[in-house]
């Protein structure tokens, strides 16, 4: 029967007695339900809420009515309800008593696993704070580290005692601008630009290895010294290679100019990231603040990235923007507001270096910049370096390795290299020896080193004081480089007059073939016969490439030594293009074809007379002589006696 009234309460009228007339399972059913309240709430509590409901004598009543009443009180929870249920409308108040019961049970036993499973989860979050609390603590008390991170930390600080001796560049390197070596105008120049109230952004061309880096770090620290300069004692020298240098165009990385990072993804500080505030990172043009900024092979910079450093050249700032941030957000720190509102400060001055030629360059920065040219060592400023880098390392030298050095290389770096590898030789095969024990670098060691890295000497074509014929000394220019041509020819009479030939070589290019053709319309200017008369060869020796016609008037005067077989003086180089009227006209690079000049060991450099204006009167070890037609270059290039055309012609048909 109990199942029955506890199915009766589940389900409701469906268990219901259908005779309500049934008195004995009415009472049976009232005698359940109150079962069901004692086990919800326990017989002391049905107690205590019936004498507040006033229904406890009621419940002790022996009639039915007044017994379902008191269930009305309980289950409703109302002390109002007095009217006692007639006997037919019992079964009715007994069927909405149980839905309302089953209603009741309904929601505890949800109540009851809801609680179950906000305590589970708070516990759980219970020990999660109990253990960051702990971390806290032991963060406050011990700090990040531990066991493992103090014995590697151990580990680094013992490394980091340990250090191999500076290179030779870094130990051997000028600390003096006195001490630069074949650039006293060039860094006078930059000096005068850092020194003057207004210092100019410069750019500073020259070859690779000739001391551009160090003089301006140098000029920077000299113009320190000087009242009239704006630079400050601590204003920094920021260096900085071109070539290096790799940005996002979306602007998620930029070291030169600075870059915002993402707060999420970006690697934003831990407190930012956790409020999505955007950190602007500052780049290296802030960091050159109040000083200079040294970009290395400038010309090798990616030309949007350029654009961007010239707009901060005018602005003298670096402007931030980021859809993350938000003005208005209150838990943005006052610092990054700046950033992003005034921008960071990047007032300094650059100087870019390159080994490019001016033209190369983006015409909007030569605009803005001072230019500052090096000149390419000659043996003889390599021979000073040898020995002053000698007297730092303190070791002797035999007297020819200088001179030996020299003859390998036209850098001061790569000669700096070579002479502490030779160094380093001695060392060793000393080391090998038994008694006294002479820091002496001799021939034999730096003959070593140039075998080692199968070096050969850079200037392959010297100066000679026997005179040939058909044998002229051009001049050419690379870079910031001159070199010296030689350039022969050899002449034959024609089997037939008037049918001769005239060959060179096509490895020359274009541009020395016109000048082939054009020295046989001079040549017959000047002396009046036909060169077509003649089998004529001219060759360039080594197949070098002729980029411009500056060869003109070397090949001509081989061409007429050649014919009339008159010698040539072998210490005299000569450059420039030839007309068709025997006058010579100007050519580019004369000063870099001079310095090749004096390489060589030339006495003499023939150059066009509009050209005179560009040589400097401080080039001094060579004489330069201006040139303004054929003949008169001749007068200086051939010997007055020539050999009799009779012995040319005997020679010519034995």
């Amino acid at each position: 029967m109990s199942e029955n009234i506890t199915a009766a309460v589940d389900t409701g009228k469906e268990v219901l007695p259908v005779l309500a007339s049934d008195r004995h399972l009415l009472e049976r059913q009232v005698a359940a339900l109150y079962g069901i309240l004692c086990d919800i709430y326990g017989t002391d509590k049905v107690v205590l809420r019936a004498s507040k409901l006033e229904a406890l004598d009621l419940i002790r009543s022996g009639d039915l009515a007044a017994r379902v009443l008191a269930l009305e009180k309980l289950i409703y929870e109302d002390p109002t309800i007095n009217d006692l249920p007639a006997e037919e409308e019992i079964p009715q108040v007994l069927t909405a008593l149980q839905e309302e019961l089953a209603d009741f049970i309904a929601r505890r036993t949800v109540e009851e696993k809801l609680e179950q499973r906000i305590a589970e989860r708070m516990q759980e979050r219970h020990e999660e704070y109990i253990q960051e609390i702990r971390r806290q603590v032991l963060k406050e008390n011990n700090g990040p580290e531990n066991a493992q991170t103090l014995k590697k930390l151990a580990i680094l600080e013992k490394m980091s005692r340990i250090t191999l001796s500076r290179t030779a560049l870094e130990a051997l390197r000028p600390r003096r601008l006195e001490e630069i070596v074949g650039q006293d105008q060039a860094v006078q120049a930059i000096l005068a630009k850092l020194a003057s109230p207004f210092p100019q952004h410069m750019i500073i061309y020259g070859p690779p290895g000739v001391g551009k880096t160090t003089a301006a770090r140098l000029a920077l620290e000299e113009a320190k010294k000087i009242s009239s300069s704006p630079f400050k004692p601590q204003a920094p020298f920021v260096e900085v290679d071109g070539t290096t240098l790799r940005w996002d165009p979306r602007e998620v990385t930029n070291p030169l100019l600075g870059s915002v990072h993402d707060p999420i993804y970006q690697g934003a500080r831990r407190d930012l990231a956790e409020s999505g505030v955007p950190e602007p990172k500052l780049g290296l043009v802030t960091e050159a603040h109040g000083g200079i900024l040294f970009i290395d092979e400038i010309g090798e910079m990616d030309p949007l990235l350029l654009n961007k450093l010239l707009k901060v050249l005018e602005d003298k700032r670096v402007e931030f923007d980021s859809s993350y941030y938000d003005p208005g957000d209150e838990s943005v720190p006052r610092y990054i507001k700046k950033l992003f509102e005034e921008g960071a400060p990047a007032d300094f001055i650059l100087i870019g270096a390159t080994t490019r030629e001016p033209e190369e360059l983006n015409p909007a920065l030569r605009s803005r910049c001072a230019e500052v040219f090096f000149e390419p060592l000659t043996p003889a400023h390599i021979q000073t370096i040898i020995k002053e880098a000698a007297g730092r390392l303190g070791v002797k030298l035999e007297p020819a390795v200088p001179e030996l050095i020299s003859e390998y290389t036209i850098e001061g770096r790569k000669a700096i290299n070579i002479l502490a590898e030779a160094y380093g030789l001695s060392l060793y095969q000393q080391q090998r020896k038994k008694g006294r024990r002479r820091r002496l670098i001799t021939v034999d060691h730096v003959m070593q080193v140039l075998r080692s890295a199968r070096l050969t000497p850079y200037t392959t074509v010297k100066a000679k004081d026997t005179p040939e014929i058909g044998r002229v000394l051009g001049l050419a220019v690379a870079g910031f480089v001159g070199s010296v041509l030689e350039i022969e020819a050899m002449a034959f009479p024609a089997r037939e007059p008037g049918k001769g030939n005239i060959r060179f070589n096509e490895t020359a290019g274009s541009m020395a073939r016109d000048s082939v053709f054009n020295a046989a319309v001079v040549f017959r200017l000047l002396t009046g016969e036909d060169l077509y008369n003649y089998d004529v060869h001219v060759n360039i020796v080594g197949g070098a490439n002729i980029d411009g016609p500056s060869a003109g008037l070397a090949i001509t005067a081989a061409i007429i030594s050649a014919v009339q077989e008159r010698p040539v003086r072998q210490d005299i180089a000569v450059t420039g293009e030839i007309s068709i009227q025997g006058k010579v006209k100007p050519v580019g690079g004369v000063l870099e074809k001079i310095y090749g000049a004096k390489q060589a060991g030339m006495k003499m450099v023939l150059i066009p007379a509009e050209n005179a204006a560009e040589v400097p009167a401080s080039i001094k070890g060579i004489d330069i002589r201006p040139v303004a037609t054929v003949a008169e270059a001749l007068d200086y290039l051939l010997l007055a006696t020539a050999r009799a055309k009779g012995r040319r012609r005997s020679r010519a048909g034995a």
